[in-house]
């Protein structure tokens, strides 16, 4: 019980490791709390202080969900690696070393599915990215994303319950945390890249 107790407060400390905070002030001398959306996430962090930060931070968000949901087998805990993993995503979008002021839970909720499921985590960023090219809408591209990460775990991993309701709730989080972009989306005020 002790070992899935430190597994779960490690989980939770890695999910808040603020890597846009880290990358804006050490390189940047910027909070990016302060600009953009004023989220710590790696689409701000593009936005606010550019490409290689924004690579940076989204790398490093993603490694976060990775490597909690790997932690169960490094310290041989009897827990499950995806409820590592949701520990992570809870820490990034509540972290305790950044005010619990943290991002929008779809990177780290990547690296769940790298963890777990890789060849699922190179089916959601394509989903993202053609979304993203179709839209231009960041937001709306990570919802979709998260919807076609779940159904693609309902069709071809069916018996993996676990897999299908963490997905699930990641979903609900993802799109939780999206809600003011989807107001935007419908009002046609929201941000679009033109990048791509």
């Amino acid at each position: 019980m002790l070992l899935i107790i430190i597994t779960v407060a490690l989980a939770y400390l890695l999910g808040s490791i603020p890597s846009g905070l880290i990358i804006g002030k050490i390189f940047y001398k910027t909070d990016i709390r302060e600009h953009g959306s004023k989220n710590l996430g790696g689409t701000n962090t593009f936005r606010t202080l550019g490409f290689k930060a924004g690579m940076a931070v989204t790398i490093m968000d993603i490694l976060k969900g990775t490597l909690a949901t790997m932690l169960p087998m490094m310290i041989g805990a009897h827990i499950h690696p995806l409820l590592a993993g949701v520990f992570a995503v809870i820490g990034h979008m509540f972290p305790v070393f950044a005010g619990f002021r943290g991002g929008k839970a779809v990177a780290t909720s990547g690296g769940i599915v790298l963890a777990y499921v890789p060849l699922l985590f190179v089916v959601v960023l394509a989903a993202f990215f053609i979304a993203l090219y179709l839209s231009k809408y960041v937001s709306l591209s990570s919802m979709v994303a998260s919807i076609v990460s779940l159904a693609y775990a309902m069709i071809f991993k069916w018996s993996d319950w676990p897999l299908i309701l963490v997905l699930g709730v990641l979903a609900i989080f993802i799109f939780y945390r999206h809600r003011a972009n989807i107001k935007r989306i419908l009002d046609k005020t929201e941000p679009k890249v033109k990048w791509i």
